[in-house]
This record gives structure tokens, sequence and C-alpha cells, in this order.
């Protein structure tokens, strides 16, 4: 599992962060920590910089850290700048600064994984590719990822690349169901309902790409999240949740991410909660994947899509 760090640093206004913000980071990282997760994920929008911030100032107070987790950030979406409300920008220029910047902010000389954080209409491959091959000379990256990427636009990236794509985040989990659907409405008239790029899934898995799936916990849709009005099938599933975990003696988390577990392209969820017990209600998560019957998988996803699988 991986922790998401978006939440932390407070609002998404200018206004600075305070010592309460930084105490909830470390009460967050803690609990990240006791549940087994060393792996903390960043971008340098989150925020507006603030959650890099908040999480560097915790790691400068907690001697040893750095040396117990993997860090990740990402970089290539520009906020309010230029006039536009957002733009992409994966400019060998605009990498290089982004990461030094949000190195300043981590208080660290170097982040475990980069990730290019959108697909870039004007990206140059070989203009990528020199920037990476310059910070991961410097020792400030160590291996490169992306997110919210297509097999087909990473295989291009790829060509030019002197290092291996070790990752794409994607949205993936039991309501954002659409990596999965592709792979059994291949000619089927439903199929047209789910844009996902077919074969994505299938490319990570040939080349040994992690897939990091963020908004895993479907933002707590099916463990007690308030809900305006929720369909029949989003109710089904959250009691099927429920029964399971009670079956299994764990909590219904642990039952969401197993579920993304338990699929063979080995999942690694993204947990973008701040709160510190629902964090360590996510620890059983392996276990629940481990213990999770085909039939069961199954029928979660089935009650979730509220039909039949063709």
């Amino acid at each position: 599992m991986i922790y998401g760090c978006m939440g932390l640093g407070g609002s998404w206004s200018p206004e600075p962060y305070s010592s309460a913000q930084v105490d909830e980071a470390a009460a967050a990282v803690g609990a990240a920590l006791e549940s087994g997760i060393t792996l903390f994920d960043h971008a340098d929008i989150y925020r507006g910089g603030k959650s890099e911030a908040v999480f560097g100032e915790v790691l400068a107070r907690t001697p040893g850290l750095r040396e117990r987790i993997r860090l990740q950030t990402k970089v290539g979406i520009r906020l309010n700048e230029q006039g536009l409300e957002t733009y992409y920008d994966l400019s060998g220029d605009a990498i290089l600064a982004r990461v030094n910047e949000s190195l300043a902010r981590l208080r660290t000389d170097y982040v475990d994984v980069l990730m290019l954080h959108r697909p870039d209409p004007l990206l140059d491959p070989a203009e990528v590719a020199s920037a990476v091959g310059q910070l991961m000379a410097e020792g400030k990256v160590r291996a490169l990822g992306v997110s919210n990427m297509s097999g087909p636009q990473i295989e291009m990236l790829q060509d030019r690349l002197n290092t291996p794509v070790v990752a794409n985040q994607l949205e993936m989990s039991l309501s954002r169901r659409a990596w999965l659907e592709s792979t059994v409405l291949v000619n089927h008239a439903e199929g047209t309902d789910y844009s996902f790029p077919h074969g994505t899934v299938e490319h990570c898995v040939r080349h040994g790409i992690t897939l990091q799936a963020y908004g895993s916990l479907s933002r707590g849709l099916y463990t007690g999240a308030p809900a305006a009005a929720p369909s029949a099938a989003e109710e089904a599933t959250a009691a099927l949740v429920a029964q399971l975990a009670a079956e299994k003696k764990t909590t219904g988390e642990a039952v969401l991410l197993g579920w993304l577990m338990k699929h063979p392209a080995r999942i690694a969820p993204v947990i973008g909660t701040a709160n510190p017990d629902r964090i360590r209600a996510c620890a059983g998560a392996a276990e629940a994947a481990a213990g999770m019957t085909r039939a069961q998988w199954y029928r979660l996803w089935v009650t979730a899509r509220g039909s039949n699988i063709p």
C-alpha cells in the first residue's frame, strides 16, 4: 500500500499551513507506518505545495525517518498560471525546476520515484528523457513513473528513456471500474460506456510496471461516508462490504483494498485519508486479499456494477 499525501497541509488556498497541520501530518505518517506503509506519494501541486512542505517539517523533526521510507512526487500540472486555470508542462526545463522545488519543500536530497502527473500533448520524449537522465545522474531521482497514462503513451516515452518506467498511477477502485470493465466488454455493446484505454493494464503487467490505484477507497462510498442519494447498487455494495468484513473479522476498508490487491496485476492501493483511525483500518488489506475467494471477489464486482457481467 501507498500513503497519498494530498490531504495534508491544510486548504488549497495560499494561506500558510499551521503548526497544528504539521502535527496532523505527523499523526497521519505515524499511522501509515504502523500499518506497514513505507511509500509516501506527493505532487508539487498538492495544496499549492503545502503538502510537501508539511511533510518536510515532519521529516526534519523525526531523525532517521527518511531512511525508513520511500518518497515519490509528481510534476507536470500547472495551476492558475499564465492566465490559465490548468495546463500541463512536461518540458525539460519545467521538470528540472519543479523537482528542485519539491526537494526543497520535502527537505530531502532525492525522491525515490518521480512521476509524470498527466500526459502533456506537447511532450517531447527526447526532452523528457534528457531531463530525467540529468536528475538521475545528479542523484535527485532514483526511478521514473507516470500517472494517468495509457499503454501506448508509456511505450512512446519508454522508447527514448534510458531507465524503465516503474509505475503508472490510475484511478482504480470498486466504484471506478473502467480499467476492469474494459477487459470483459470487448466486442460487447456495453463497452462503449467505458473510455478506459483497453490494453493499458495488460501493458503494465507485461512490462513489470506497478499499477498504483488512487481513489482506492471510493472516498468512503461503501464504508460510511454520507451520500446524498445512494443508488441501489451502492447501498447493496456497502452492505456486502460490511458483511464480508464481519465474516473475516476485519474492516470494510481492508475488504475494499483487498479486492484491488486480489487482482493478479498486483495493484498497489493509494490511501488518501488523513484520518489516523481510517489509515489504521487499512492495515489488514493484504490478509483480506489472501483470504478472499474468487466467488467473493466476483460478487463484490457484480454487486457494485448493479448488473451481471456478460
